[in-house]
């Protein structure tokens, strides 16, 4: 009887977006990172340089960092 109870009275657990936790990393000082994008075609024609920062990951606008902090509540990705 008393277990029942004490289900009913608990907040429900927030769900986590799975798909933004695919797409980006969180930093320890809360910087979103993301993949830069053009990399899937057409990447013979560029230069060594261009090719070796498409390959580096890009930091998101602090509007957008916001908002993606936001959809993970538990703080995945620390």
């Amino acid at each position: 009887m008393k277990l029942t109870k004490l289900k009913a009275n608990l907040m429900p657990k927030i769900k986590t977006k799975k798909s933004v936790i695919k797409k980006v990393k969180i930093t320890k000082n809360k910087k979103v990172l993301r993949r830069s994008t053009g990399q899937n075609h057409y990447n013979s024609k560029e230069t060594g340089a261009e090719g070796r920062s498409k390959k580096k990951d890009k930091r998101m606008f602090r509007t957008d960092e916001k908002n993606i902090v936001a959809a993970l509540p538990y703080g995945v990705n620390k």
